[in-house]
């Protein structure tokens, strides 16, 4: 492979936590771990969670809240994943149970990206660009 993909990493995030900030943040931190080998192989790692957290964030200050389950949560999480599905090249899913992981799967099966389910099965860039 002689171009770096951007690869988005999907798995739980908030599945199995009941909403628990710090089992949320385990999770992220799970997520996370992917990024680096995905980085050491040549591609640019991308976690959903990256990019809708801090919109969430701004959001939440002019709507009063963004609790995961509510209505805000809702609009700003699974389709910020969703947008940058577009603009990814393959999908990492990561082990666990997770409805907006498996949706990340099924999106990128439509658009007809690749999804690896193990860190080896994602090729080396051979020749990375300076």
């Amino acid at each position: 492979m002689s171009r770096p993909m951007m690869i988005l990493i999907a798995g739980p995030y908030r599945s199995g936590t009941g909403d628990d900030p710090a089992r949320m943040a385990e999770n992220l931190a799970r997520l996370e771990a992917a990024a680096w080998p995905i980085f050491r192989k040549g591609h640019v790692p991308m976690i959903g969670e990256w990019a809708a957290l801090p919109i969430l964030r701004g959001a939440a200050e002019g709507a009063g809240g963004g609790a995961p389950g509510g209505a805000l949560w809702d609009q700003v999480m699974h389709p910020t994943a969703h947008r940058l599905l577009q603009r990814c090249d393959g999908v990492l899913r990561l082990p666990g149970a997770s409805a907006g992981a498996d949706q990340d799967v099924r999106i990128a099966g439509e658009l007809g990206l690749p999804v690896w389910h193990a860190l080896d099965e994602i090729p080396e860039v051979t020749e990375v660009a300076a």
